[in-house]
C-alpha cells in the first residue's frame, strides 16, 4: 500500500510547505502531493489556492506577486521542493491552472536531464483534463494521474484516452468492483483525502494501490 502525503503531512505541518514535506518524509511516506500555480514573474510556486488569503499572513491573489514575495510569505518554489525531496520520494504535481502544464513538463524534464532524476519520480495530476493532456502532448512519458471528485466512469475513458497511469478518485466514490475496473485496465487507484481511522480501513480494505492522506502516519 503506497502511502502518499497530502500536500505534505498537512495534518502535522503547515499545507504545502518545505516544513510539511520533511515530515511527510520523516513518516515514511512513498509520495508526496503538492499543488502549484504560477507567480507573476512566471515561477511555479506550490500552493493550493489561487490567493495567498488562508494560507499566509498576506492577502491577494497568487500571480499577482512574484517568486520573491511569494517566497517571504513562506511559500516555497517548486524547484526548492523537488531540491529537499531529492529523491528520497516520488512527488505527485497538482496543476491547478491549465497554464502551470508547459512550466512543469519544462523542470521535470530539467531534474531527469540534468540531475539523474527519473521520469517515475514524477506524477502530475489535475481536475482540470485540457492541462493533463498538454503534458502528455509535450511530454508522454511523465506519468498523468486522473483526478475527479464526480464521475469515475468518465474518468476511466479519460484515463484510457490519455494513457494515464493512475486514477485518482475522491475516497466516497469507490467500491469494490470500480477499483477492480480501474486496475483491470492497469491504472493504479489513488484515492484522496482519506484521514479518519475508519475511511483508512475501508479504502485498505477495496486494495487500492495507495493512499492519499494528511496523516501519513495513520496508513
Amino acid at each position: 500500500m503506497i502511502k502518499i502525503g497530502h500536500r505534505g503531512a498537512k495534518g502535522h505541518a503547515a499545507e504545502n510547505t518545505l516544513a510539511s514535506f520533511q515530515k511527510a518524509m520523516e513518516q515514511g511516506v512513498d509520495g508526496i502531493e503538492l499543488d502549484v500555480h504560477l507567480s507573476l514573474d512566471a515561477q511555479i510556486m506550490v500552493i493550493h489556492d489561487d490567493t495567498i488569503d488562508r494560507t499566509t499572513s498576506g492577502q491577494g491573489i497568487v500571480k499577482d506577486f512574484s517568486a520573491t514575495e511569494l517566497q517571504a510569505f513562506g511559500i516555497p518554489t517548486l524547484a526548492s521542493a523537488f531540491d529537499l525531496v531529492n529523491r528520497k520520494c516520488f512527488i505527485n504535481v497538482e496543476l491547478k491552472t491549465s497554464e502551470t502544464a508547459d512550466k512543469v513538463v519544462e523542470l521535470i524534464e530539467k531534474y531527469v536531464s540534468e540531475k539523474n532524476w527519473d521520469y517515475a519520480d514524477f506524477i502530475v495530476s489535475s481536475f482540470d483534463w485540457n492541462a493533463l493532456q498538454q503534458v502528455s502532448f509535450l511530454n508522454d512519458k511523465i506519468q498523468i494521474g486522473v483526478l475527479t471528485n464526480t464521475n469515475l466512469d468518465l474518468a476511466l475513458a479519460f484515463a484510457k484516452f490519455i494513457k494515464a497511469y493512475s486514477i485518482h478518485p475522491f475516497h466516497h466514490l469507490l467500491t469494490k468492483e470500480n477499483v477492480i475496473q480501474m486496475q483491470s485496465k492497469n491504472f493504479k487507484v489513488f484515492p484522496w483525502t482519506v484521514n479518519e481511522p475508519e475511511d483508512i480501513i475501508f479504502v485498505k480494505s477495496m486494495n487500492v494501490d495507495g493512499i492519499i492522506t494528511d496523516f501519513p502516519d495513520r496508513v
